[in-house]
This record gives C-alpha cells, structure tokens and sequence, in this order.
C-alpha cells in the first residue's frame, strides 16, 4: 500500500513537471501596514517588469495588514495573498506557495529597493543561477537609507560569518531584493518564521550545491514615516544565532578559512 502510494506520488509530481509555468515571474513583497509606500512600489514593480517584456506578475503577501494595503493592492492589480501567521518569513513563504511561476523575485514594500533592477537578476537567473542577490555595497546607498551600525559594523560582520561558516560566495547576505528559482527555492525547504529567512536562505543554497551570484543594487532611504519593523539588535542576534546553530562545529573549533574558497567579484557582480 506504501509502495502504491510512493509511486502515485511520483506519477502526480512527474505530471506536475509538465505543466507548463502560467507566467515566467512572480515579483513578491512581503507587506504588513504598507499603504505610504506600497502604490509606488507597485507601480515601479509592474513598470520595469512590463518595460523588459516579462511575463510576470506582483504578488502582495499581506500579514494582516489594518491600514487598506489589501485594497490598495487588488486596485492596482497586484494579485494579494493573506497570510495569518506573522513574521517576515511567513509573510513570504506565504506569497511564495502559491506561485506556479519559474523565478521568483522577492524586495521589501518601503520604497528602498530599485525595482528596474529586478530585470537584471532575471537576466542572471535565466543564465543558470538559482539564487541572484543584490549587493548594495556594490551599487551605493544613498545617504540617510542604512544606519551606519548597519552599513560597517551589522552587515559586514554578519556576512562574513556567513561566508567563512559556509562557503558562500554572496559578497552580502542582508539585501532584501533577490531572485531565485522556483526549483531551487523548494529543494532548500526553508522553514524559518521571521527576519532569519533571508540568512537562511542564503545558508541553505551552498548546503544544497546551488549556483550562486550577485548583481549591483542601490538602496534609496526608506519612504516610511513610521519607524521599520526591524529590530536591529534583536533581529541581528536572531540571525547570527540561526547561523551559530545551523553550523555548531564552528563554536568548538578554530574557524580557518577553508581551502578552495574563491570569490571573484567584479563591478557586473558573482561570475
């Protein structure tokens, strides 16, 4: 009876695989309370994604939003999932489940990412790779978008604990605008809840064999009036903790750095 049913799985997955993607790409933004900012990020979402001819879509995975973000959203066009469990990671695991799209495009709803750029991870992801960040350090931050704790103490710090705990060549891990494979997305299995699922997401596609490069992007001063809901030393803890956990060996060992490790970055980003 197992077996029966082991193979009428594998006959439904391999049907599955036939059919073909409705659109190439989803572009999904994780929304709680975004109503200042959320037209304008859609609307430069839609316009760079139609402006390079792609097959897409814009998702708004909504955490219960109480200020009409859903409306505002639905009113442009935008197609909006509700997702009931709080938390940044499952406002986007959330948006991302019901995706039957090729690639998909994740960025923050606050007006601090370059959607035309989007096209550019696309472009990489069409090349091969299955996870495209963007690297902010390589593209420019505006004066007044990252606090200067983050911009030369949190974020270098955290990403090179990432690179030297796990081989990845991402020259930062905390851009909130990157792109993925629907493939690789699923066989990483991602499973955290809040601010960590970007770490883990990045943690997991070396663990996993997946082809990894980055792109410039520039970030722009968040267009909020209200504080962010990130919690920098809160939410720095929680990523550092995932990462401490997720590698233990590296608390009872001297950390060297591995042998064979190569990152070849250029203006363009990872090759």
């Amino acid at each position: 009876m197992v077996a029966a049913t082991e193979e009428g799985q594998r006959v439904r997955t391999a049907e599955c695989a036939k059919v073909p993607f409705p659109m190439e790409v989803s572009l999904v933004m994780p929304c709680l309370n975004e109503a200042e900012t959320l037209e304008f990020c859609i609307v430069e979402a839609q316009g760079a994604l139609s402006e390079a001819g792609l097959d897409s879509e814009v998702v708004i995975a909504d955490n219960s939003s109480t200020d009409g973000s859903q409306q505002i959203a639905r009113d442009l066009g935008a197609r909006v999932v509700d997702v009931a469990d709080k938390g940044y990671g499952n406002a986007l695991r959330g948006g991302i489940a019901g995706a039957r799209v090729e690639f998909i495009v994740m960025a923050d709803a606050d007006g601090s990412y370059d959607f035309s750029h989007a096209p550019r991870i696309l472009a990489k992801l069409r090349g091969g790779y299955d996870l495209v960040m963007g690297n902010r350090f390589l593209g420019g931050i505006e004066p007044g978008a990252m606090p200067w704790k983050h911009r030369y103490i949190g974020n270098p710090v955290l990403s090179g604990i990432g690179r030297l705990f796990f081989n990845c060549p991402a020259g930062e891990f905390h851009c909130g605008l990157r792109g993925f494979s629907k493939a690789a997305y699923d066989k990483m299995g991602l499973t955290t809840t809040g601010m960590e699922f970007a770490s883990e997401l990045v943690i997991k596609s070396p663990l996993n064999g997946l082809k990894i490069a980055e792109t410039p992007t520039v970030l722009r001063p968040d267009g909020r009036s209200r504080p962010p809901h990130l919690n920098s030393w809160r939410d720095g803890w929680r990523h550092l903790r995932f990462m401490l956990i997720f590698c233990p060996r590296w608390l009872f060992v001297i950390p060297w750095p591995r042998k064979g490790v190569k990152v070849c970055r250029d203006k363009t980003g990872l090759e």
